[in-house]
């Protein structure tokens, strides 16, 4: 296994690599409050097709993973990263100018497909640099500093909106990607030295591939990622329709929206304090399992206020589910790639790849049930949370190695 190799200062590495991040995350929730006008504005008639302005986002990422993370172990991080910035610029662009429908939503693959590049390989860089609970406590204060956009991203797209329109979201994302690149490209070292790069062919990646999937804590973790992360990106994707549509809540929706995403920020900071001392696979455990008897337990007063709680009683429970779900996502992910350290561009790009492949039916499925009411929102929680808990558990059954003992 190769020697892990830190890089810069972990303050200035953290923030660096959380700015990196949040392109994705800005770039989803920015123009939250504008879908129903966007939609309008370029014709579309059903409410629940809206939710495409940020699913086709994340087939673009999906897409985009695959590519970025096997090209970083055999091109170097930087130059991949860089490209990316560049694809992500010109979606900006194709959205910033749309006139219809169809190239609004290439404009937002195109945005997902170059996010996944800054996104995906910033994972191999943290594994680059350490491993085990080492590894676990630098991406939960990632996604403790990167939490912070998603909270503000609501709010800051509602100004832009009502400053110019629902386009000037896209010239703030040109912006971060201008700024983001810029400081990445002075500050941050090549951490994959040319001897460790690994030929970019068919049969290395393949070879690469079968490795991987021959983990069952890979493979099981990373199931379990896409499973919550599906639930999840329904939660994206109906946000504005069950603030402002079943509860009414009219610019507020941000300030609700930011005060769930807090939820999830406060949980990665306590992960990163607690994951040194319990372990990653106790938290996760404990997490899967609070997240599904929760969603399950707030079925009673939904059905007892006919799918529509009152706001207050929604929110406790979805601070509470995003409380487990923050714990999750660092968590899982670093559990996935603890076995794959010599190869951490190709298995970031395949956990983050396939995750985010589960997620995107699961997320269009629940989406589309929207029916004015939290319900499918509520069950989804629930029974994806116990699903992956079966997952979790059936990855734990394979016989620990010295890595991932590390890492309990």
């Amino acid at each position: 296994m190769r020697k892990p190799i830190a890089t810069l200062p972990i303050p200035e590495f953290v923030i660096l690599l959380a700015l990196m991040v949040s392109t994705t995350a800005l770039a989803t929730d920015i123009m939250l409050p504008a879908l129903d006008v966007m939609g309008h504005d370029l014709g579309v008639d059903d409410p629940n097709s809206v939710q495409l302005i940020v699913s086709s986002l994340f087939l673009g990422f999906a897409v985009g993973q695959a590519l970025a993370g096997p090209l970083s172990d055999s091109f170097g991080r930087k130059p991949v990263i860089y490209a990316g910035y560049v694809v992500f610029i010109i979606g900006c662009l194709m959205s910033l100018f749309a006139s219809s429908w169809e190239v609004m939503i290439a404009g937002r693959v195109l945005q997902g497909f170059g996010a996944a590049a800054p996104r995906i390989v910033t994972l191999a860089l943290v594994r680059d640099g350490y491993e085990g609970r080492a590894m676990a406590r630098i991406m939960s204060i990632v996604m403790a500093v990167f939490i912070l956009v998603p909270t503000i991203a609501p709010a800051l797209g509602q100004l832009v909106i009502w400053a110019s329109d629902w386009r000037g979201t896209f010239v703030v994302l040109i912006a971060l990607g201008v700024g983001a690149s810029a400081w990445f490209a002075a500050r941050q070292p090549e951490t994959l030295a040319r001897h460790e790069r690994r030929p970019f062919s068919a049969r290395s990646i393949g070879a690469g591939l079968r490795e991987i999937m021959a983990s069952r804590v890979a493979v099981g973790n990373t199931i379990a990622l896409g499973l919550i992360f599906g639930v999840f990106l329904s939660y994206l994707s109906t946000a504005q329709q069950i603030f402002q549509g079943a509860y009414d809540t009219g610019a507020l929706f941000a300030l609700y929206f930011g005060m769930a995403a807090l939820s999830i920020g406060g949980a990665s900071v306590v992960n990163s304090l607690l994951v040194m001392r319990l372990g990653m696979r106790h938290l996760t455990r404990l997490a899967l399992l609070g997240l599904a008897g929760l969603s399950f337990a707030f079925l009673i007063p939904v059905f007892a206020w006919d799918g529509t709680p009152p706001l207050a009683l929604f929110m406790l429970w979805l601070m509470a589910a995003f409380f487990c779900t923050g714990i999750l996502f660092g968590n899982l992910n670093a559990i996935a790639m603890e076995p794959l350290g010599h190869i951490a561009g190709l298995g970031a790009a395949l956990i983050g790849s396939l995750s985010n492949f589960i997620a995107l039916p699961i997320a269009f499925v629940i989406g589309h049930q929207f029916d004015g009411t939290v319900v499918p929102l509520v069950l989804g929680f629930g029974c994806l949370g116990l699903a992956a808990r079966l997952v979790v558990g059936w990855a734990e059954r394979e016989r620990s190695t010295p890595g991932a003992q590390s890492g309990a």
